[in-house]
């Protein structure tokens, strides 16, 4: 099948490589020059674990390519998908400027039938706003259909070549048997297909985020509730994950969630919410626990030390989690914030994001060449992404380097029997502080 991608951000350029690997014969469209001809050169422009490979496979056998030309992309493409970015406004609103204008250009291009596909997470009603926009313009026969991402950063290339399950919405037959024959080779298990209207398909990639989002601050004011009574969160965790109602997984306490989509997700779903005059009280008490979160080391520091001002802090992780380099709404961040403005010195190392930040914050921190060299004349420790590599360092490495024996453990990194053992005072979350 010949595919057209709109947009080389993330969801786009996965969906890209992995629609390629199949066999399909696709087109990615960017309107950034420099960084189409990146691409277009074997330059890979995100981190993802395992997309590499298959990128440079498909683009040296001539399924994947890349142009700025909208029009030569879509002119001989049966399917076209609009992966474009949908930013939160300042009332939270997705921002639907990209998606609507190139909405708007496609009618103005468009010669023969296409199936546009709205692979953007976005509001309840944009298929409709899509259609309209095209049909301003082209009067021949089209559809326009919602098939949202759940694609893991980290495991997106998994996640996409085994989904769980694909969601697609449209109002036509025609429509719903072009997707199926373009995801017949993903679901090849029995893994469900599932036909939907345009509206619920839109919906449910917001639910199922959001969902995510309420366990994950269920389990943090949990955390909070386990240190004030003497309880393990560890323990708790274990316990609820048992039920198979409940299940293991989006329960682990800790700094808060980040990333492109969680905060972008609930914030859109609140909006939305509000613009039918509905109040949404569980997802603003998301929001708020989240934020609150991303704090919950700051007053442990600050009851352990008289004051950290003039004091070195090595940070591990800036990524909001491991196995990426995004640090879009990273709790790391603000703490670098609030540490900096307190008057430490930051070192920070993560293996993947720090030109991220540096492209964000510049100088504030100074930027270390592993997580043994963050160390180096550090005061203490402060753990925000559970990176695998820091799960089990070497203790007497971080003895000998730190000028104290502190760590704050945002992710629950280490057993506390072990960091006892050790002679570390420890902090982490929702479990006893080692003093």
């Amino acid at each position: 099948m010949k595919i057209a991608v709109v947009g080389t951000g993330y969801v786009g350029l996965v969906s890209g490589t992995c629609f390629a690997e199949t066999g399909n014969d696709v087109i990615c469209v960017d309107i950034d020059q420099s960084k189409v001809e990146r691409l277009s050169n074997g330059q890979i422009t995100i981190f993802e674990p395992g997309l590499e490979v298959l990128f440079k496979r498909n683009l040296k056998e001539g399924r994947l390519q890349f142009t700025t030309n909208l029009e030569e992309a879509i002119k001989d493409s049966l399917v076209i998908f609009l992966a474009l970015p949908t930013p939160p406004g300042e009332d939270g609103s997705a921002d639907l400027r990209y998606v609507l204008g190139v909405a708007d250009h496609l009618g103005k291009i468009m010669t023969d039938y296409k199936v546009i596909v709205d692979k953007s997470t976005v509001p309840v009603g944009t298929a409709d706003r899509v259609h309209a926009a095209i049909a301003a313009n082209y009067k021949g026969e089209f559809d326009v259909v919602s098939n949202p991402e759940f694609l893991r950063e980290g495991v997106a290339v998994d996640d996409f070549m085994k989904p769980d399950r694909v969601v697609i919405g449209a109002a036509s037959q025609r429509a719903f048997e072009v997707m199926d024959e373009l995801y017949a080779p993903y679901v090849r298990q029995g893994n469900p297909v599932m036909h939907m209207d345009t509206r619920s398909a839109e919906l449910t990639k917001y639910a199922a985020n959001s969902f995510l989002a309420t366990k994950i601050s269920f389990m943090n004011e949990i955390a909070r509730l386990c240190e004030l009574l003497g309880a393990d969160v560890d323990m708790v965790r274990k316990g609820v994950g048992s039920d198979d109602r409940i299940g293991k997984r989006f329960l682990f306490p800790g700094i808060g969630y980040g990333g492109s989509c969680f905060p972008k997700d609930v914030k859109a779903l609140v909006h939305s919410a509000s613009e039918v005059n509905y109040d949404f009280k569980i997802l603003k008490a998301v929001e708020d626990v989240n934020a609150d979160q991303k704090k919950a080391l700051l007053p442990k520091i600050d009851a352990h030390f008289d004051s950290i001002s003039g004091k070195t802090v090595a940070m591990w992780g800036l990524a909001f989690k491991p196995n990426t380099d995004d640090i879009r709404e990273a709790p790391a961040l603000e703490m670098i914030d609030e540490l900096v403005a307190k008057g430490a010195k930051v070192q920070v190392y993560d293996p993947e994001a720090m030109l991220n930040v540096k492209n964000t914050i510049q100088d504030k921190v100074i930027y270390a060449d592993s997580s043994y060299d963050a160390l180096h004349g550090a005061d203490f420790l402060v753990i925000a992404t559970e990176w695998p590599e820091f799960r089990t360092p070497d203790f007497d490495k971080i003895k000998a380097s730190l000028k104290e024996m502190v760590i704050f453990d945002g992710r629950n990194l280490f057993e506390l029997d072990s960091m006892k053992k050790h002679g570390f005072n420890y902090y982490s979350i929702g479990r006893k502080d080692i003093k």
